[in-house]
Order: C-alpha cells, then structure tokens, then sequence
C-alpha cells in the first residue's frame, strides 16, 4: 500500500495531472509493473495525451513528504484509513487531500456546508448571525470555500462564535485567493483547518473553482444557500450535494434583487425552505 501511495503521490505533482489522467494512469498494466521503472510511460504522448509529463525520477517522495511534514503539510490519500468516508462516494473524490490544521475536523459528525453570493447583502450576512449560534451550539462544523461574500462571513461567524470551520481552497496553500482573506486563511490554517486537492505550489485557475466546490458539498450532510444568482458557483455546489443525494438548504430572499433568484430556483426544485436553524438541525442530526 505504501508503493502504491508514492505511486499516487508522484502522479499528483506532474504537470497537467487531472483526475481523469491519474485514473487512467492507476489503471494502466504498466504503472502496476513498476511505476519508477517506466521511464518512456511518461514521455510517450500515444500512451495518455492528458497524462502528467513530469518524470517520477525528479520528484523523490521522501523529500517532498519531509518538505511538506516541515511545514505542518499533511497528505491523506484516497487509500488512507484517515480519508473522510463521505468524500469516497462523489463524483471524482480527489486522490489526494492536502490539509494543515485540526484534522479531526474531516470526520466531524455533522458538518454543514455554507456557500452565497460573493456581493453577500446586508440581509445575507444577518442571516449568518441569525442561524448560526444555535448551530455551533449543536456542535455543526462548517465548511465553506474561503471565498468573499458569504463564504468568508460563514468562516469568521463561526470561529467568534467558537465553533469549527473548514476551508477547501481552489489551488495550493502558497496561493491563497482572494488575497483579501489571507489573514483569515492563516488563522484557520493554524487554528482551524484548510484543505485543498492540488499541491501547495500549484496557482489558482478557473476551473479549480467549480471542481473545488464538489468537495464542500461532499464534506458535508447538506449544504445551506444563503443568496445565489442563477449559474453561480452555489448553485455548482447545491447541484454536487443533490447529485450525491444530500440535503440542501436554501434561505429565501427578496424578490426584487437577482441575489435570491438562484436560492429561488432551488426552493422550486425541492430544496427545503430554512426559516430557522432548527430545520437544518433536524436534518443533520438524524
């Protein structure tokens, strides 16, 4: 297992290592034979036009682990007892979780995922503040994207409330985005805990936000909307949790602002309508 881990571990710091080319590559009868052994596997483009390109020989394993254990980085594999039972299950589960902070959070009982519009109202955000004490009372984790707005709010409400809060961030560690919320990244990467499925060095892009969002909803028992456009990336992570059959939330706003037609259009396909955090709680808690 442990070979097979430094196998994983290596595919996952090539260049252009997506899902889909680390999958293939687990499954390729050479890569059973002896990954460090075939070096033309990873030149040869017929073999897997997507697959990393980075030779496994410049990147020795013991000294990024050691590099990363330095740093109090830590990496749970997909094969590790200590990856979290409900990500396995999702479309793609990342191969690789890195994560700095309390760890013990991943296996939190009841986490609830919080995501809204980045231009989070004043509505929006006393909606933070109203549903959440009796939610970090009942010990509910929260886990959002790091992102402004709703997301960022979600994160300090529950810290000064003393509760728990995780943070999945689209990119690696040494590439925190949006700036504006460093130092709330570096808190929680010391008091709470951060996760990311791309190595620390890797820049942001666009499309890591959408995939990130899989893993907010898939940390969690259901996912609360509070302000969403139509085609914002909430309503991405709302679409996650009801594609893995879990629950959604979703707060209803005014009318007359385009921030609520997203939650809106949930409540019409069946998201449960939160007045309260009672019904979130009762759903949770089953």
């Amino acid at each position: 297992m442990d070979q097979l881990k430094n196998k994983l571990i290596t595919l996952i710091h090539g260049k252009h290592s997506s899902w889909k080319a680390i999958y293939s590559m687990l499954k390729s009868e050479s890569l059973h034979d002896n990954i460090y052994e075939e070096k033309n596997y990873f030149s040869s483009a017929s073999h897997h036009s997507n697959s990393p390109q980075t030779n496994p020989h410049d990147l020795p394993v013991d000294r990024l682990l050691a590099e990363y254990a330095s740093k109090n980085i830590h990496l749970i594999t997909l094969f590790d007892n200590t990856y979290p039972e409900c990500l396995k299950t999702i479309y793609q589960p990342p191969w690789v979780l890195f994560a700095k902070g309390d760890l013990s959070l991943l296996n939190s009982k009841n986490i609830l995922a919080v995501v809204g519009s980045r231009d989070a109202s004043d509505y929006g955000l006393n909606t933070i503040e109203y549903l959440f004490p009796e939610l970090i009372e009942n010990k509910t984790v929260i886990v959002s994207g790091l992102a402004k707005g709703i997301d960022a709010y979600a994160h300090k409400t529950a810290i000064k409330l003393g509760g728990k809060t995780i943070g999945v961030i689209a990119g690696g560690f040494n590439h925190i985005y949006p700036k504006e919320n460093m130092k709330l990244a570096e808190y929680m990467l010391q008091n709470q805990l951060v996760i990311s499925e791309y190595p620390p060095a890797t820049v942001p892009e666009k499309w890591h936000f959408p995939m990130r969002n899989r893993i907010i909803s898939g940390l969690a028992k259901g996912t609360l909307v509070v302000e969403a456009r139509k085609k914002s990336g909430s309503l991405i992570t709302a679409e996650f949790a009801l594609n893995e059959g879990r629950e959604v939330f979703a707060v209803p706003g005014s009318i007359l602002t385009p921030n609520s037609d997203g939650v809106h259009e949930l409540i019409q396909q069946g998201a449960k309508l939160i007045k309260n955090s009672k019904e979130i709680l009762e759903e949770l808690m089953i």
